[in-house]
C-alpha cells in the first residue's frame, strides 16, 4: 500500500472542542434542537385526559398534555405573567388545568388563560393572546415530535424521510406497526458524554468485535467491523444457531403480524437526526431518545416495544431486553472514556475514520451545515 492510500483510509473527524465547548453546545441548541423536530414522548404515556409530561428540549422545558378533549399538545413551560416555571414535576395529571404555584395563573390544557387573581378586574386581558405559547406537534410511530421554530421544517422530508432513506421506503417501517406496539420496559441512562459521541458511535461498527460480545454473537457480520446502516435496506442477519434477538441467542416471541418472510431474522438500525435512533428486529422495536443536557452530559430514554398480547401474556421478556441493555452500557462506556480525552492537546485536530466509519463524516458534514461552520 503506498503513502497515498494510507492517506485515503483515513479521514479527519471533528476536532475535539466540538465535544467540550458551551459556546458550541449553545450553538447547537439554538441551530439545531430548537430548529430540528424532536422526538420528546410516548404518547400512550399520556393516553388519559389531563396528563402530562415536562422534556428538555435544547434550553427549553416544554409541557406535554392530553387536552379534556382528547387532544396532545405542546407548549413552553412557562407562566405568561412572571415567566415561573409552570410544572416543576417530570409527569402527572391535573384534572382540568395547570395552576402556577407562584401567582395563581391557571391555564386550561388547551393552553388558554383561564384564572388569575383579580382577572376580572383586567377585562382587557385577552385570555387566548396570553395563554401558554404553544409549541408544534406531531404524531408518529406512537412518539409526540415536537419542533420549537416559528416555522417548522417538513416532517416528512426531515424525519419520515431519514427512515425512508435507510430503509428504502417507508414499507418496511409500516409492516412493525410501531404505533401500535405497547411498552415493555423503559431504561434512562444518563451518560457523561456530548451527544455526538453517542451518535457517531451508533452509527459504526468497527468497535462491535471489542465491546459486544453478545451482539456479535447473534449478528456475525458485526464482527467485521460493517455497519448495516450505512447500506440502504441491508438489514444483519441472526447467525444460523440464533433462535431470537434475545441475550443468549434463545427464541423470541414470533414475528410482528406486518414482518414479511424478506425481513425475518434480520436487524435494522436506524439514525433520525439529531437524537433518535430506531431498532427493527422481527418480534420487537427498541427506541432511544437522546436528550442533550449539557456540552458533556446526556440523558438517553430506551424504550422496548412488544406486541400488546405478548406483554398480555405475561412472557417474560428479561433475556430480550438483557441483550440490548447489555449494548447500552457497553456503548455508553466507550463514550464516556473518550469524552475526557476530547479536551486533550492530542485531540485538538480530532482523530480520524477508517473506511468502514467513513458515513460518520457525512454526519460530520451536516453538522457543520447546520451549525454555518
Amino acid at each position: 500500500m503506498t503513502t497515498t492510500d494510507r492517506q485515503a483510509s483515513l479521514i479527519s473527524t471533528l476536532p475535539g472542542h466540538f465535544y467540550t465547548d458551551p459556546d458550541l453546545f449553545a450553538l447547537e441548541q439554538d441551530r439545531i434542537f430548537h430548529t430540528s423536530w424532536f422526538c420528546a414522548v410516548r404518547t400512550a404515556d399520556l393516553a388519559e385526559p389531563g396528563r402530562f409530561r415536562t422534556v428538555q428540549v435544547g434550553r427549553e422545558s416544554v409541557l406535554v398534555a392530553r387536552g379534556r378533549d382528547g387532544a396532545l399538545r405542546a407548549f413552553l413551560n412557562i407562566c405568561r405573567h412572571r415567566g415561573a416555571q409552570l410544572c416543576t414535576a417530570e409527569s402527572g395529571q391535573v384534572k382540568r388545568s395547570f395552576q402556577c404555584p407562584y401567582h395563581a395563573w391557571t391555564y386550561g390544557t388547551d393552553g388558554k388563560l383561564v384564572a388569575a387573581p383579580n382577572l376580572t378586574s383586567m377585562p382587557d386581558v385577552d385570555r387566548t393572546e396570553y395563554g401558554l405559547v404553544p409549541v408544534a406537534l406531531r404524531e408518529w410511530l406512537g412518539y409526540a415530535w415536537l419542533c420549537l421554530a416559528d416555522e417548522p421544517p417538513s416532517f416528512e422530508e426531515q424525519v419520515v424521510g431519514a427512515v425512508a432513506e435507510r430503509l428504502g421506503g417507508t414499507e418496511v417501517i409500516d409492516g412493525y406497526g410501531v404505533d401500535g406496539l405497547s411498552l415493555g420496559r423503559r431504561i434512562s441512562y444518563d451518560v457523561r458524554a456530548n451527544w455526538k459521541l453517542i451518535i457517531e458511535n451508533f452509527m459504526e461498527c468497527y468497535h462491535c468485535a471489542t465491546i459486544h460480545p453478545e451482539l456479535t454473537e447473534v449478528l456475525p457480520e458485526f464482527a467485521d467491523g460493517y455497519a448495516a446502516q450505512y447500506y440502504v435496506g441491508h438489514g444483519a442477519e441472526f447467525g444460523a444457531e440464533v433462535e431470537g434477538f434475545t441475550v443468549d441467542g434463545t427464541g423470541g416471541f414470533g414475528r410482528l403480524d406486518g414482518v414479511g418472510d424478506e425481513h425475518d431474522r434480520r436487524y435494522y438500525a436506524i439514525t433520525v437526526r439529531p437524537q433518535v435512533f430506531v431498532n427493527l428486529v422481527p418480534d420487537h422495536v427498541i427506541v432511544h431518545r437522546m436528550f442533550p443536557l449539557a456540552v458533556d452530559r446526556t440523558l438517553v430514554e430506551c424504550d422496548w416495544l412488544y406486541a400488546p398480547e405478548v406483554l398480555d401474556a405475561g412472557h417474560d421478556i428479561s433475556r430480550s431486553v438483557e441483550l440490548f441493555h447489555r449494548v447500552n452500557e457497553q456503548d455508553f462506556e466507550a463514550c464516556e472514556r473518550c469524552q475526557p480525552a476530547m479536551s486533550s492537546r492530542a485531540y485538538a485536530a480530532g482523530g480520524v475514520l477508517v473506511p468502514s466509519e467513513h458515513h460518520i463524516g457525512e454526519f460530520h458534514d451536516w453538522l457543520r451545515t447546520e451549525l454555518g461552520l
